[in-house]
Protein backbone atom coordinates (compact mmCIF):
# COMPACT_ATOMS: atom_id res chain seq x y z
CA UNK A 1 0.00 0.00 0.00
CA UNK A 2 0.95 3.66 -0.31
CA UNK A 3 1.19 5.71 2.89
CA UNK A 4 1.37 9.49 3.10
CA UNK A 5 2.28 10.93 6.51
CA UNK A 6 1.42 14.57 7.20
CA UNK A 7 3.49 15.59 10.20
CA UNK A 8 3.57 19.22 11.40
CA UNK A 9 6.62 18.79 13.63
CA UNK A 10 8.67 15.69 12.68
CA UNK A 11 9.19 14.55 16.25
CA UNK A 12 7.71 11.11 16.74
CA UNK A 13 6.41 9.14 13.76
CA UNK A 14 9.72 7.88 12.29
CA UNK A 15 9.53 4.50 14.01
CA UNK A 16 6.15 3.67 12.51
CA UNK A 17 7.25 4.88 9.08
CA UNK A 18 10.25 2.54 9.19
CA UNK A 19 8.09 -0.38 10.29
CA UNK A 20 5.63 0.28 7.45
CA UNK A 21 8.58 0.32 5.02
CA UNK A 22 9.78 -2.99 6.44
CA UNK A 23 6.28 -4.36 5.75
CA UNK A 24 6.89 -3.49 2.06
CA UNK A 25 4.67 -0.41 1.90
CA UNK A 26 5.61 2.77 0.04
CA UNK A 27 6.02 5.68 2.45
CA UNK A 28 6.21 9.42 1.80
CA UNK A 29 6.65 11.73 4.77
CA UNK A 30 5.84 15.44 4.85
CA UNK A 31 7.32 17.38 7.79
CA UNK A 32 5.94 20.87 8.34
CA UNK A 33 9.07 21.97 10.19
CA UNK A 34 11.35 22.49 7.19
CA UNK A 35 14.43 22.61 9.46
CA UNK A 36 13.79 19.11 10.81
CA UNK A 37 16.36 16.48 9.90
CA UNK A 38 14.32 13.59 11.30
CA UNK A 39 14.40 10.54 9.06
CA UNK A 40 17.07 11.92 6.71
CA UNK A 41 18.57 8.99 4.82
CA UNK A 42 15.99 6.60 6.30
CA UNK A 43 12.57 7.59 4.87
CA UNK A 44 11.64 9.56 1.75
CA UNK A 45 10.55 13.05 2.75
CA UNK A 46 8.56 15.45 0.52
CA UNK A 47 8.16 19.24 0.45
CA UNK A 48 4.39 19.36 -0.12
CA UNK A 49 1.72 16.81 0.80
CA UNK A 50 -0.99 18.04 -1.56
CA UNK A 51 0.27 16.49 -4.84
CA UNK A 52 0.36 13.07 -3.15
CA UNK A 53 -3.17 12.94 -1.73
CA UNK A 54 -4.66 10.94 -4.62
CA UNK A 55 -1.55 8.74 -4.72
CA UNK A 56 -2.03 7.54 -1.12
CA UNK A 57 -4.13 4.62 0.02
CA UNK A 58 -3.91 5.94 3.58
CA UNK A 59 -3.09 9.45 4.83
CA UNK A 60 -1.98 9.65 8.45
CA UNK A 61 -2.15 13.01 10.26
CA UNK A 62 0.08 13.05 13.34
CA UNK A 63 -1.27 16.11 15.18
CA UNK A 64 -4.27 18.41 15.45
CA UNK A 65 -2.87 21.93 15.11
CA UNK A 66 -2.29 22.38 11.35
CA UNK A 67 -3.92 21.68 7.97
CA UNK A 68 -7.25 20.56 9.52
CA UNK A 69 -9.62 22.77 7.53
CA UNK A 70 -7.96 21.90 4.25
CA UNK A 71 -7.85 18.21 5.07
CA UNK A 72 -11.56 18.17 5.87
CA UNK A 73 -12.16 19.19 2.25
CA UNK A 74 -10.05 16.24 1.10
CA UNK A 75 -12.11 13.95 3.32
CA UNK A 76 -15.22 15.03 1.42
CA UNK A 77 -13.47 13.87 -1.76
CA UNK A 78 -13.20 10.36 -0.33
CA UNK A 79 -9.54 10.43 0.72
CA UNK A 80 -8.93 8.09 3.66
CA UNK A 81 -7.37 10.37 6.28
CA UNK A 82 -6.70 8.82 9.68
CA UNK A 83 -6.32 11.64 12.18
CA UNK A 84 -8.28 14.46 13.81
CA UNK A 85 -10.81 16.53 11.91
CA UNK A 86 -11.76 20.12 12.77
CA UNK A 87 -14.62 19.23 15.11
CA UNK A 88 -12.74 16.40 16.84
CA UNK A 89 -9.65 18.53 17.39
CA UNK A 90 -11.75 21.22 19.02
CA UNK A 91 -12.66 18.79 21.81
CA UNK A 92 -9.01 18.77 22.88
CA UNK A 93 -7.80 22.25 21.97
CA UNK A 94 -10.77 24.24 23.28
CA UNK A 95 -10.83 23.00 26.87
CA UNK A 96 -14.16 24.67 27.64
CA UNK A 97 -15.79 23.15 24.58
CA UNK A 98 -14.38 19.72 25.41
CA UNK A 99 -15.78 19.83 28.92
CA UNK A 100 -19.19 20.81 27.52
CA UNK A 101 -19.06 17.81 25.14
CA UNK A 102 -18.56 15.49 28.10
CA UNK A 103 -21.32 17.18 30.09
CA UNK A 104 -23.70 16.96 27.15
CA UNK A 105 -23.21 13.19 27.19
CA UNK A 106 -24.03 12.92 30.88
CA UNK A 107 -20.41 12.68 32.08
CA UNK A 108 -19.66 14.78 35.16
CA UNK A 109 -16.46 16.86 34.99
CA UNK A 110 -14.55 18.98 37.52
CA UNK A 111 -15.89 22.52 37.91
CA UNK A 112 -14.07 24.92 35.59
CA UNK A 113 -14.08 28.56 34.54
CA UNK A 114 -12.65 30.19 31.42
CA UNK A 115 -10.58 33.37 31.51
CA UNK A 116 -9.22 35.73 28.88
CA UNK A 117 -7.23 37.87 31.32
CA UNK A 118 -4.59 36.94 33.87
CA UNK A 119 -5.77 39.77 36.13
CA UNK A 120 -9.34 38.38 36.14
CA UNK A 121 -7.97 34.95 37.01
CA UNK A 122 -5.76 36.34 39.78
CA UNK A 123 -8.74 38.13 41.36
CA UNK A 124 -10.76 34.90 41.16
CA UNK A 125 -8.05 32.81 42.83
CA UNK A 126 -7.63 35.36 45.62
CA UNK A 127 -11.39 35.46 46.20
CA UNK A 128 -11.76 31.66 46.26
CA UNK A 129 -8.49 31.19 48.18
CA UNK A 130 -8.05 27.70 46.71
CA UNK A 131 -5.55 26.11 44.33
CA UNK A 132 -6.70 25.25 40.78
CA UNK A 133 -5.35 23.59 37.67
CA UNK A 134 -4.55 26.07 34.90
CA UNK A 135 -4.74 24.85 31.28
CA UNK A 136 -4.45 26.79 28.00
CA UNK A 137 -7.24 26.75 25.42
CA UNK A 138 -6.84 26.84 21.64
CA UNK A 139 -3.82 25.88 19.57
CA UNK A 140 -1.32 26.64 22.34
CA UNK A 141 1.40 23.98 22.38
CA UNK A 142 3.55 25.41 25.18
CA UNK A 143 3.31 22.66 27.82
CA UNK A 144 4.72 25.02 30.45
CA UNK A 145 1.38 26.88 30.42
CA UNK A 146 -0.30 23.91 32.10
CA UNK A 147 0.13 24.12 35.85
CA UNK A 148 -1.25 22.15 38.80
CA UNK A 149 -1.06 24.49 41.78
CA UNK A 150 -0.42 23.19 45.30
CA UNK A 151 -1.49 26.46 46.95
CA UNK A 152 -3.47 29.51 45.84
CA UNK A 153 -0.48 31.80 46.41
CA UNK A 154 1.67 29.61 44.15
CA UNK A 155 -0.95 29.90 41.40
CA UNK A 156 -1.16 33.69 41.80
CA UNK A 157 2.63 33.86 41.49
CA UNK A 158 2.56 31.70 38.35
CA UNK A 159 -0.20 33.78 36.74
CA UNK A 160 1.65 37.01 37.53
CA UNK A 161 4.81 35.59 35.99
CA UNK A 162 3.00 34.57 32.80
CA UNK A 163 1.39 38.01 32.55
CA UNK A 164 4.75 39.74 32.94
CA UNK A 165 6.28 37.49 30.26
CA UNK A 166 3.38 38.16 27.86
CA UNK A 167 2.44 34.48 27.68
CA UNK A 168 -1.29 34.92 27.10
CA UNK A 169 -2.16 34.02 23.50
CA UNK A 170 -5.83 33.21 23.97
CA UNK A 171 -8.07 31.99 26.74
CA UNK A 172 -7.36 29.49 29.49
CA UNK A 173 -9.34 27.65 32.14
CA UNK A 174 -8.96 27.23 35.86
CA UNK A 175 -10.21 23.76 36.69
CA UNK A 176 -11.20 22.49 40.13
CA UNK A 177 -8.35 20.52 41.64
CA UNK A 178 -9.52 16.98 42.41
CA UNK A 179 -7.85 14.91 45.12
CA UNK A 180 -7.38 11.58 43.36
CA UNK A 181 -5.80 8.24 44.12
CA UNK A 182 -4.70 7.45 40.55
CA UNK A 183 -4.61 9.16 37.16
CA UNK A 184 -5.58 6.88 34.27
CA UNK A 185 -6.35 7.31 30.58
CA UNK A 186 -8.66 5.27 28.38
CA UNK A 187 -9.59 5.30 24.71
CA UNK A 188 -9.19 3.55 21.41
CA UNK A 189 -9.24 3.79 17.62
CA UNK A 190 -12.51 4.93 16.06
CA UNK A 191 -13.69 4.41 12.49
CA UNK A 192 -16.92 4.10 10.51
CA UNK A 193 -17.72 0.86 12.32
CA UNK A 194 -17.24 2.36 15.78
CA UNK A 195 -14.37 1.68 18.13
CA UNK A 196 -11.98 -1.18 17.48
CA UNK A 197 -12.35 -3.99 19.99
CA UNK A 198 -8.95 -3.30 21.58
CA UNK A 199 -9.48 -0.67 24.30
CA UNK A 200 -6.40 1.26 25.40
CA UNK A 201 -5.73 1.85 29.09
CA UNK A 202 -2.71 3.96 29.98
CA UNK A 203 -0.85 5.76 32.74
CA UNK A 204 1.18 8.80 31.67
CA UNK A 205 4.21 10.45 33.28
CA UNK A 206 4.49 14.08 32.18
CA UNK A 207 6.90 15.54 34.72
CA UNK A 208 10.56 15.74 33.82
CA UNK A 209 12.08 14.05 36.85
CA UNK A 210 11.52 10.89 38.94
CA UNK A 211 8.92 11.26 41.65
CA UNK A 212 6.88 13.53 39.36
CA UNK A 213 9.18 16.45 40.11
CA UNK A 214 10.21 19.26 37.79
CA UNK A 215 8.47 20.92 34.88
CA UNK A 216 5.82 19.48 32.59
CA UNK A 217 7.03 17.89 29.38
CA UNK A 218 5.08 16.41 26.49
CA UNK A 219 5.58 13.10 28.28
CA UNK A 220 8.53 11.17 29.69
CA UNK A 221 6.96 7.71 29.56
CA UNK A 222 3.77 5.68 29.66
CA UNK A 223 2.43 2.34 30.84
CA UNK A 224 -0.03 0.95 28.30
CA UNK A 225 -2.16 -2.11 27.68
CA UNK A 226 -5.06 -3.07 25.41
CA UNK A 227 -8.05 -4.94 26.80
CA UNK A 228 -11.40 -6.24 25.60
CA UNK A 229 -13.42 -4.78 28.48
CA UNK A 230 -12.85 -1.63 30.54
CA UNK A 231 -15.15 -0.08 33.12
CA UNK A 232 -13.53 3.32 32.63
CA UNK A 233 -14.08 3.12 28.85
CA UNK A 234 -17.75 2.28 29.40
CA UNK A 235 -18.17 5.28 31.70
CA UNK A 236 -16.33 8.09 29.88
CA UNK A 237 -15.73 7.06 26.24
CA UNK A 238 -18.49 4.74 25.08
CA UNK A 239 -21.21 7.42 25.54
CA UNK A 240 -19.42 9.49 22.86
CA UNK A 241 -19.79 6.83 20.14
CA UNK A 242 -22.83 8.18 18.29
CA UNK A 243 -21.48 11.73 18.28
CA UNK A 244 -18.07 10.59 16.98
CA UNK A 245 -19.82 8.75 14.17
CA UNK A 246 -21.96 11.80 13.38
CA UNK A 247 -18.95 14.14 13.10
CA UNK A 248 -17.09 11.63 10.92
CA UNK A 249 -14.21 11.11 13.33
CA UNK A 250 -11.50 8.69 12.19
CA UNK A 251 -8.52 8.04 14.41
CA UNK A 252 -7.39 7.78 18.00
CA UNK A 253 -9.31 9.25 20.93
CA UNK A 254 -8.34 9.20 24.60
CA UNK A 255 -9.79 10.68 27.79
CA UNK A 256 -7.47 11.25 30.75
CA UNK A 257 -9.16 10.83 34.12
CA UNK A 258 -8.44 11.16 37.82
CA UNK A 259 -10.07 8.52 40.00
CA UNK A 260 -10.94 9.74 43.49
CA UNK A 261 -10.99 7.85 46.80
CA UNK A 262 -14.66 6.89 46.29
CA UNK A 263 -13.97 5.32 42.90
CA UNK A 264 -15.46 8.16 40.84
CA UNK A 265 -13.56 9.00 37.64
CA UNK A 266 -13.20 12.70 36.79
CA UNK A 267 -12.39 13.36 33.10
CA UNK A 268 -9.64 15.97 32.82
CA UNK A 269 -9.01 16.36 29.10
CA UNK A 270 -9.28 14.80 25.65
CA UNK A 271 -6.47 13.65 23.41
CA UNK A 272 -8.12 13.59 19.97
CA UNK A 273 -5.07 12.55 17.91
CA UNK A 274 -2.38 9.89 18.18
CA UNK A 275 -0.73 10.04 21.58
CA UNK A 276 3.03 10.48 21.77
CA UNK A 277 4.74 8.32 22.93
CA UNK A 278 1.59 6.16 23.18
CA UNK A 279 1.57 5.45 19.43
CA UNK A 280 5.22 4.40 19.51
CA UNK A 281 4.54 2.11 22.46
CA UNK A 282 1.59 0.64 20.57
CA UNK A 283 4.01 -0.69 17.96
CA UNK A 284 5.36 -3.06 20.62
CA UNK A 285 1.84 -4.50 20.94
CA UNK A 286 1.02 -4.65 17.21
CA UNK A 287 0.49 -8.04 15.59
CA UNK A 288 1.63 -8.40 11.98
CA UNK A 289 1.48 -5.61 9.42
CA UNK A 290 1.78 -2.10 10.84
CA UNK A 291 -0.34 -0.34 8.18
CA UNK A 292 -3.05 -2.79 7.12
CA UNK A 293 -4.94 -2.49 10.41
CA UNK A 294 -5.17 1.28 9.89
CA UNK A 295 -6.43 0.85 6.34
CA UNK A 296 -9.05 -1.57 7.70
CA UNK A 297 -10.02 1.00 10.34
CA UNK A 298 -10.66 3.57 7.60
CA UNK A 299 -12.91 1.04 5.85
CA UNK A 300 -14.85 0.33 9.03
CA UNK A 301 -13.26 -3.04 9.80
CA UNK A 302 -11.37 -4.30 12.83
CA UNK A 303 -8.40 -6.50 11.91
CA UNK A 304 -7.73 -7.41 15.58
CA UNK A 305 -4.10 -6.31 15.17
CA UNK A 306 -3.32 -5.47 18.80
CA UNK A 307 -2.24 -7.84 21.57
CA UNK A 308 -4.66 -7.90 24.47
CA UNK A 309 -3.69 -7.89 28.16
CA UNK A 310 0.07 -7.60 27.55
CA UNK A 311 1.60 -4.66 29.42
CA UNK A 312 4.03 -2.32 27.65
CA UNK A 313 6.20 0.31 29.33
CA UNK A 314 7.67 3.05 27.16
CA UNK A 315 10.41 5.46 28.25
CA UNK A 316 11.70 8.55 26.42
CA UNK A 317 15.44 8.95 25.93
CA UNK A 318 16.21 12.65 25.42
CA UNK A 319 19.19 14.98 25.21
CA UNK A 320 19.67 18.25 27.09
CA UNK A 321 18.21 20.85 26.96
CA UNK A 322 14.90 18.98 26.44
CA UNK A 323 12.20 20.02 27.16
CA UNK A 324 13.33 23.67 26.98
CA UNK A 325 13.12 25.35 23.55
CA UNK A 326 15.69 27.64 21.99
CA UNK A 327 18.67 25.32 21.55
CA UNK A 328 20.50 25.50 18.24
CA UNK A 329 19.70 22.49 16.09
CA UNK A 330 23.34 21.66 15.38
CA UNK A 331 23.96 21.25 19.12
CA UNK A 332 21.64 18.23 19.27
CA UNK A 333 22.21 16.80 15.78
CA UNK A 334 24.71 14.15 14.82
CA UNK A 335 25.17 12.51 18.23
CA UNK A 336 25.75 8.78 17.56
CA UNK A 337 23.51 6.20 19.24
CA UNK A 338 25.87 3.53 20.52
CA UNK A 339 24.84 0.16 21.92
CA UNK A 340 22.16 -0.83 19.39
CA UNK A 341 22.34 -4.62 19.13
CA UNK A 342 20.05 -6.88 17.08
CA UNK A 343 18.53 -8.18 20.33
CA UNK A 344 17.20 -4.75 21.32
CA UNK A 345 16.48 -3.10 17.94
CA UNK A 346 12.83 -4.21 17.99
CA UNK A 347 12.40 -2.41 21.33
CA UNK A 348 13.75 0.94 20.08
CA UNK A 349 11.38 3.44 18.48
CA UNK A 350 13.36 6.25 16.82
CA UNK A 351 11.91 9.76 16.90
CA UNK A 352 14.41 12.50 16.06
CA UNK A 353 16.95 10.21 14.39
CA UNK A 354 18.69 10.27 10.98
CA UNK A 355 21.27 8.26 9.10
CA UNK A 356 24.85 9.36 9.73
CA UNK A 357 28.38 8.26 10.48
CA UNK A 358 30.38 8.07 13.70
CA UNK A 359 33.56 6.54 15.14
CA UNK A 360 33.03 2.87 16.00
CA UNK A 361 35.25 0.09 17.20
CA UNK A 362 36.08 -2.65 14.70
CA UNK A 363 38.33 -5.23 16.32
CA UNK A 364 41.27 -3.35 17.80
CA UNK A 365 40.73 -0.23 15.66
CA UNK A 366 38.34 2.73 15.53
CA UNK A 367 36.75 3.46 12.15
CA UNK A 368 34.07 5.87 10.96
CA UNK A 369 31.04 3.83 9.92
CA UNK A 370 27.30 4.38 9.16
CA UNK A 371 24.94 4.41 12.13
CA UNK A 372 21.93 6.17 13.63
CA UNK A 373 22.63 9.69 14.87
CA UNK A 374 20.37 12.20 16.56
CA UNK A 375 18.33 14.78 14.64
CA UNK A 376 17.10 16.61 17.72
CA UNK A 377 16.72 16.30 21.48
CA UNK A 378 13.61 14.03 21.46
CA UNK A 379 15.67 11.00 20.52
CA UNK A 380 13.77 7.72 20.89
CA UNK A 381 11.32 5.65 22.89
CA UNK A 382 12.45 2.36 24.40
CA UNK A 383 9.83 -0.27 25.24
CA UNK A 384 9.55 -3.43 27.26
CA UNK A 385 6.58 -5.79 27.45
CA UNK A 386 5.44 -8.44 29.88
CA UNK A 387 2.57 -9.99 31.81
CA UNK A 388 3.23 -7.62 34.72
CA UNK A 389 4.33 -4.01 35.09
CA UNK A 390 7.45 -5.18 36.91
CA UNK A 391 8.47 -7.47 34.04
CA UNK A 392 7.88 -4.76 31.41
CA UNK A 393 9.84 -2.24 33.50
CA UNK A 394 12.76 -4.60 33.90
CA UNK A 395 12.93 -5.18 30.16
CA UNK A 396 12.72 -1.54 29.10
CA UNK A 397 15.45 -0.41 31.46
CA UNK A 398 17.65 -3.28 30.33
CA UNK A 399 17.27 -1.91 26.77
CA UNK A 400 18.21 1.61 27.92
CA UNK A 401 21.24 0.30 29.81
CA UNK A 402 22.67 -0.78 26.44
CA UNK A 403 22.58 2.85 25.25
CA UNK A 404 24.45 4.43 28.15
CA UNK A 405 27.62 4.81 26.09
CA UNK A 406 25.86 7.33 23.82
CA UNK A 407 27.62 10.73 24.08
CA UNK A 408 25.74 13.98 24.61
CA UNK A 409 24.48 13.15 28.12
CA UNK A 410 21.21 11.35 27.25
CA UNK A 411 18.73 10.99 30.09
CA UNK A 412 15.45 9.30 30.96
CA UNK A 413 13.18 8.85 33.95
CA UNK A 414 14.02 5.74 35.96
CA UNK A 415 10.65 5.33 37.69
CA UNK A 416 8.10 4.95 34.88
CA UNK A 417 5.35 2.65 36.14
CA UNK A 418 6.83 2.29 39.61
CA UNK A 419 3.99 4.06 41.43
CA UNK A 420 1.47 1.54 40.04
CA UNK A 421 2.62 -0.82 42.78
CA UNK A 422 0.35 1.27 45.02
CA UNK A 423 -1.88 2.77 42.35
CA UNK A 424 -3.34 -0.45 40.96
CA UNK A 425 -4.48 -1.88 44.32
CA UNK A 426 -6.08 1.50 45.09
CA UNK A 427 -8.36 1.55 42.02
CA UNK A 428 -8.97 -2.16 41.37
CA UNK A 429 -11.56 -2.55 44.18
CA UNK A 430 -13.69 -0.10 42.18
CA UNK A 431 -13.47 -2.24 39.02
CA UNK A 432 -10.73 -0.35 37.17
CA UNK A 433 -7.64 -1.97 35.59
CA UNK A 434 -8.97 -5.41 36.48
CA UNK A 435 -6.68 -8.37 35.87
CA UNK A 436 -3.61 -6.15 35.74
CA UNK A 437 -0.76 -7.10 38.05
CA UNK A 438 2.18 -5.02 39.14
Amino acid sequence: MRLLIIDPFGESVLDWALRCKADQHQVKWFIGDRKSMSGKGLVETIDDWRPWMHWADVVFLTDNVKYLVELDHWRKKGIKIVGPNVEGARWELDRTYGMKVLEKHGIEVPTYREFKSYQDAIRYVKKEDRPFVSKPCGEETDKSLSYVAKTPEALVSKLEGWEKAGKLKGSFILQEKIDGICEMGVGGWFGPGGFNAAIEEDWEYKKLMPGNLGQNTGEMGTVQRFVKKSKLFKMVVEPLTETLDRIGYLGCLNVNCLIDSKGKPWPLEFTNRPGWPAFNIQQALTIGDHLEWMYDLALGHDSRALKLDTIAVGVLMALPPFPNPGVKKDEVEGVPIYGIKPSIREHLHPCQIMAGEAPQRVGDKIATLPCWVTAGDYVLIATGTGDTVREARRKVYRVLDNLKATPGDPFWRIDIGQDLKKGLPAIQPFGFATGMNY
